[in-house]
C-alpha cells in the first residue's frame, strides 16, 4: 500500500480530519481517511474503510449475485423483470464479467444470456471468443461454440470445437489446442509448439489443467504423445508427473529420471525420482519438505539396491531441521538445528559428484576443511543454542563421516575430530563507562578413529576472558585489550612426556588505533571525497610451549588484511602464537559525495616482528622473518558496469609475489556479464577462471542490428565457466553451453567437466527444452549454471501473478 499524508483540516462542527491520504487498492487509487475527534472529553473515533467488492481479485458467489447488472447497445427492447433483447453493439456487465456481441438476450427469471456474432466474453480476465454463447451468469452454467480462448494466468490460448462452463471454477474444452506463444499477427502463423487434445479440463479453483488424449508437436514435428497430463495455469504447487529427465554421462552412461511430485499439503510435499542408469541400474531417489510454525526441514535420500560397476548396494542420506522450541527459561525460547549427512562407502564422492551434501553450521576450521574437501567430509551435527540475557549458550554433538580415496591413498585426508559433546557459553556486556566485558567457554570431548590415524582423544575446557574499552571519533579510535586464555586438558592415553593432564594459561595485550583524514578531490572531472586512514596494531602474548599438546581443532589463519589485524595467529583454540609484532597499515578511499558510495579503495600492510614466533602447529617451523610479505589490496567501482579487486602478497626477501588474486567483471545489462580471474600461489597452483552469460547477437553489434540477420540471431545465448590450471597444463573443470529464449519456449544446451581426482573427471550432456506455461523436457542446468557462473540470471525469470485489472474492459 502506497500512503500519501496531506496537510491536516479542520471540520465545521469542531471534530478535526487529522490524516487524508491515498492509497493503492487493487490496482487503482482510493482515498483513505481517518477521523478523530479531538473535543475535550470525548474520546478518539476512528473512521474505517472497508474493502470494495469492485476492488477485489476474486468474487464470491454471494456478492455476484447481489451486484447489479449494465446493459448497452444501439437499440434495446424487451419485458421489465422478463427479457431483455440487444442489437448492434451489445454489452452486458455484471461483477468482473463483460459479453460483447451483435445481439444480446437476457432472461431475468433463468438468468440466461444467450450471444449471437462477434461475441466476446471477459471473466476476470480470462477471454473467449466466437459466434455463439448461451450462459447461466450467475452459476456461469453453458456453452460457447466454437471460440478462440486466452487465459490470464499463463497467457496460454487456443482454439477449441465448444466450451462447456460447469460452473464459475471449471471448465471443459473439447478438440482443443493450447500454446504460450504469441500469435504475430501474420495468416499463415503457426507456434513454434502447440498442444492438441480431445478434452482439457480447466479447474481455477485449483489453478490445474488436464489434456486427454493430447499430442505435443514442436516446430511442426510430434514429440510426445500424452494419453494423460495435468499442467499448472499459474505457479501454484499442484500433485503430478514432472516432465522426464535425460541425461548422458561417462561415469553413469544415459539416464532417464521421472519425477513425481506430491502436494501433500499447503505446508509439505514429496518428490519421488526413480533413475534409470544404463551402466548401474535403479535409482529412486525422495525429498520431503515440511514447514510449520515453529519447525521446517527437507529430507533426501537415494537407494541403488545394485549397483553393477561397484557390485554393492549405494545410498546417501541428507537430512536437515530447524526448530524454535518455546521456553520461560530463555529469552527467545531454544533454536534446535540438526543437519546428518552420509552415504554407503568411500566412492560415493566418485559416481556420484552431484550428489547434494550441506554442511550446517561449522566452525571456521571445520568450514575450511570442507571447502578443501568438497563432499569427502560429511558432518552430521545436532546444535541446541539459547539466550539469557547477556549469555549466549549452546549444546552440540558434531561427527564427521570421512571418504577416503581408496585409489590414491596420498590423497587420503586425515579425518577431523569429533564433537561428543560439545557445550560453549558467550557473556559480553558494556558498563555505564564504556567498558566492554566478555567471556568465553567452551567444554568439548573430542574422540577419533584410532584406527585411520594415532590421534588421542580427550576432552577440553577452555576460557577467554577479555576487558577492553574504544575511543572513537570523527578523527579516529584507539582500543586497547586485555586476553586472558586458560585452558585444561585430560586424555584417554599418556602423551609422549607421559602426562594425562595438560594445562595452560597465557594473557595477551593489544592495542589498536587509527586515524581518519578526508578532503575534497576531483579525478577524471569527477568530484570525490578522498580518505587516508593509517592503522597501527600492536599485540603481545608470551610464549609457551605447546608441542606436547594435540591439535584437535586449530589451523593457520589465512594471511590476508582482515587476518592481519588479529591477536592470534591460528584459528582454533589449541594453539595461541606467541607474538611480539606491530601491524601497520593505512588505506584510501574515493567516496561520491552525493550518495557515500565507494568509488574506489586502496590498501597496504605489514607486519613487523620484535621476536621470534615459535608456536607452530605440528610439523610447522618457527617463525623468524622480522618483516612479514607486504598485503596490497585494491577494488574499483568506478562504473556500476565494471568492478575491479585484487589482493598481492609480495615477499621482499625474493622481490618476487607469492600469492596473488585478481578479479575482474564487466555487466552492462541484463542477461550480459563477464568474470575473469586469476589465482596463484608459488609453489602450489596457477588458475584462471573465466565465466559469462552473454547473447550471440552482441557480437555483430546491438541486439537491434542482429535481428535484421534473423529472427533467432538475437535470442541466442552463450554461457560458461573455463577453469584453467596452468601448472597442470589441462582444464581443471569446465561448463559450456548454449541458451536460446523464443519468449515461448527456451532451449538450453549444456556439457559440464568436474574434477573428481587427479586423474579421473566427470562429464554429462545436459539437455533441456522449455515449453514457457506448460512443460519442460530434458535434464534442469540451472543449478549448474547458478553454481558457475556469479550474476548468473534465469531466462524465464518467474512473474508474479497478473490481476484481472489488467485484462478489464
Amino acid at each position: 500500500m502506497f500512503f500519501l499524508m496531506l496537510d491536516p483540516f479542520f471540520r465545521a462542527d469542531g471534530g478535526r480530519w487529522r490524516e487524508l491520504g491515498l492509497c493503492v487498492v487493487g490496482g487503482l487509487l482510493a482515498p483513505t481517511l481517518v477521523l478523530a475527534q479531538e473535543q475535550e472529553g470525548v474520546p478518539i473515533e476512528l473512521l474505517q474503510l472497508r474493502n470494495s467488492a469492485k476492488l477485489e481479485e476474486s468474487i464470491s458467489p454471494l456478492t455476484r449475485s447481489l451486484l447489479p447488472s449494465f446493459v448497452s447497445g444501439d437499440t434495446i427492447s424487451g419485458r421489465t423483470d422478463l427479457e431483455t433483447v440487444v442489437e448492434g453493439h451489445a454489452m452486458f456487465r455484471k461483477a468482473d464479467m463483460v459479453i460483447k456481441a451483435d445481439r444480446l438476450e437476457y432472461n431475468q427469471p433463468t438468468d440466461l444470456a444467450r450471444a449471437i456474432g462477434h461475441v466476446r466474453i471477459n471473466r476476470a480476465g480470462n477471454i473467449f471468443e466466437g459466434p455463439l454463447l448461451e450462459l447461466r451468469v450467475d452459476a456461469f452454467e453453458g456453452f460457447f461454440n466454437t471460440p478462440n480462448y486466452h487465459f490470464l494466468k499463463n497467457d496460454g490460448h487456443g482454439q477449441a470445437d465448444r466450451v462447456n462452463f460447469l460452473d464459475d471454477q471449471r471448465a471443459v474444452i473439447h478438440n482443443a489446442t493450447f500454446t504460450t506463444c504469441k500469435r504475430d499477427g501474420g495468416p499463415d502463423w503457426l507456434p513454434a509448439w502447440i498442444l492438441k487434445a480431445s478434452r482439457i479440463g480447466i479447474d481455477n479453483a485449483e489453478d490445474v489443467g488436464t489434456a486427454e488424449g493430447a499430442v505435443l508437436s514442436f516446430k511442426g514435428l510430434p514429440v510426445l504423445p500424452i494419453p494423460y497430463v495435468t499442467f499448472p495455469l499459474s505457479d501454484q504447487r499442484k500433485s503430478g508427473l514432472l516432465p522426464p529427465t535425460i541425461g548422458l554421462g561417462n561415469v553413469n552412461g544415459f539416464e532417464l529420471a521421472q519425477p513425481y511430485y506430491w502436494n501433500i499439503a499447503p505446508n509439505r510435499d514429496a518428490t519421488i525420482t526413480p533413475t534409470l542408469m544404463t551402466k548401474r541400474g535403479l535409482n529412486l531417489g525422495t525429498e520431503f519438505r515440511y514447514l510449520e510454525p515453529d519447525y521446517t526441514g527437507t529430507a533426501k535420500m537415494d537407494w541403488m539396491g545394485s549397483d553393477d560397476l561397484r557390485d554393492r548396494s549405494r545410498w546417501s542420506l541428507n537430512a536437515n531441521h530447524q526448530a524454535k522450541i518455546n521456553s520461560d527459561w530463555a529469552d527467545n525460547g531454544f533454536n534446535l538445528n540438526l543437519n546428518l549427512n552420509r552415504v554407503s562407502d568411500d566412492n560415493y564422492w566418485k559416481d556420484f559428484s552431484r550428489a547434494t551434501v550441506t554442511t550446517g553450521q561449522l566452525s571456521v576450521n571445520d568450514a575450511a576443511l570442507v571447502a578443501a574437501n568438497t563432499q569427502r567430509l560429511l558432518a552430521n551435527d545436532a546444535q541446541l543454542s539459547w539466550a539469557n540475557g547477556p549469555f549466549t549458550s549452546m549444546v552440540r554433538v558434531l561427527k564427521w563421516q570421512t571418504l577416503q580415496d581408496l585409489e590414491n591413498s596420498a590423497a587420503n585426508i586425515v579425518p577431523p575430530y569429533n564433537r561428543m559433546p560439545q557445550l560453549t557459553t558467550h557473556y559480553a556486556s558494556e558498563t555505564e563507562s564504556g567498558l566492554n566485558l566478555a567471556l568465553d567457554m567452551d567444554y568439548t570431548r573430542f574422540e577419533s578413529d584410532n584406527k585411520v590415524s594415532n590421534q588421542n582423544n580427550g576432552q577440553r575446557l577452555f576460557s577467554l576472558m577479555q576487558v577492553s574499552r574504544s575511543w572513537r571519533a570523527p578523527e579516529g579510535f584507539i582500543t586497547p585489550k586485555l586476553q586472558f586464555h586458560a585452558t585444561q586438558y585430560e586424555f584417554d592415553a599418556p602423551l609422549s612426556t607421559g602426562q594425562k593432564q595438560a594445562s595452560r594459561v597465557l594473557p595477551t595485550f593489544s592495542l589498536d588505533s587509527g586515524l581518519v583524514f578526508e578532503r575534497d578531490t576531483e579525478f577524471f572531472g569527477r568530484k570525490l571525497n578522498q580518505t587516508l586512514e593509517p592503522r597501527a596494531f600492536y599485540v603481545h602474548t608470551p610464549y609457551r610451549d605447546q608441542s606436547f599438546l594435540p591439535n584437535y581443532d586449530s589451523g593457520a589463519n589465512d594471511f590476508n588484511l582482515s587476518t592481519i589485524y588479529t591477536e592470534n595467529a591460528f584459528v582454533g583454540n589449541d594453539r595461541i602464537s606467541d607474538s611480539h609484532q606491530m601491524t601497520l597499515g593505512v588505506t584510501s578511499r574515493l567516496l561520491d559525495p552525493d550518495t557515500g558510495a565507494e568509488a574506489a579503495r586502496f590498501g597496504v600492510a605489514q607486519r613487523i616482528l620484535f621476536d621470534d614466533q615459535k608456536v607452530t602447529l605440528p610439523g610447522g617451523t618457527a617463525l623468524t622473518d622480522r618483516v612479514s610479505d607486504l598485503l596490497l589490496s585494491g577494488s574499483v567501482n568506478w562504473d556500476p558496469r565494471w568492478n575491479f579487486g585484487g589482493t598481492v602478497q609480495y615477499n621482499p626477501d625474493i622481490e618476487r609475489t607469492s600469492r596473488s588474486t585478481l578479479n575482474a567483471t564487466y555487466r552492462p545489462g541484463s542477461y550480459r556479464i563477464l568474470n575473469a580471474a586469476y589465482r596463484f600461489q608459488r609453489a602450489s597452483s596457477e588458475q584462471i577462471d573465466l565465466s559469462w552469460q552473454w547473447p550471440l547477437a552482441d557480437l555483430w553489434g546491438s541486439s537491434k542490428q542482429a535481428m535484421t540477420m534473423g529472427d533467432s540471431a538475437g535470442r541466442w545465448y552463450s554461457v560458461g565457466r573455463l577453469n584453467y590450471g596452468v601448472n597442470e597444463g589441462q582444464m581443471v573443470n569446465a561448463v559450456l553451453g548454449f541458451e536460446y529464449d523464443a519468449s515461448c519456449w527456451l532451449g538450453r544446451v549444456v556439457f559440464e567437466r568436474l574434477q573428481t581426482g587427479t586423474s579421473r573427471a566427470s562429464q554429462s550432456i545436459m539437455f533441456q527444452l522449455v515449453f514457457v506455461g506448460f512443460t519442460g523436457l530434458g535434464v534442469n542446468p540451472l543449478q549448474a549454471l547458478k553454481n558457475n557462473i556469479p550474476g548468473y540470471q534465469s531466462l524465464s525469470q518467474p512473474a508474479g501473478s497478473p490481476s484481472r485489472f489488467s485484462n478489464y474492459d
